[in-house]
């Protein structure tokens, strides 16, 4: 009975912590509020709305990555430091949803109105390293 509630106090830990941004789904923005807009507005916005979700989720992927390490070390060591968790999704989140649907929604009317618009990826490209080797060594 004892471990029953322990898992199940965990479980209800885990569900404060916060959500990778790639997972937020973007939320409902009506096409209303763009359809006055010609094609050179809609890319402008665009832009504006992508620079800003590119800071929110820089933010958000690092909340949510150091709840996921405190949530590993806490399950595994220290079982306190679960109670120092974020707490799920803030005003933040609720802004990156926000933004995600008017892009969606200004991408939609960009198509009926043929505007030829490039909407690239909306989640930054994870950026690849390269193994640095010091001079002087030689692999055998």
């Amino acid at each position: 009975m004892n471990w029953k509630l322990t898992i199940a106090g965990l479980g209800l830990l885990a569900t404060g912590c916060a959500t990778q941004p790639s997972k937020i789904q973007g939320a409902y923005v009506s096409e209303l509020q763009y359809k006055d807009y010609d094609c050179d507005q809609l890319a402008a916005e665009s832009g504006r709305i992508n620079r800003r979700a590119y800071e929110l989720y820089a933010n958000l992927k690092k909340t949510a990555d150091n709840d996921e390490a405190q949530m590993g070390v806490g399950i595994i060591l220290l079982w306190p430091t679960l109670f120092f968790l974020e707490g799920g999704d803030g005003p933040e989140a609720q802004e990156y949803a926000r933004l995600k649907g008017e892009r969606n929604t200004i991408e939609s009317v960009a198509i009926q109105k043929k505007c030829g618009i490039e909407f690239k990826k909306f989640e930054p490209e994870p950026t690849v390293q390269a193994e640095v080797k010091p001079k002087g060594r030689r692999e055998d």
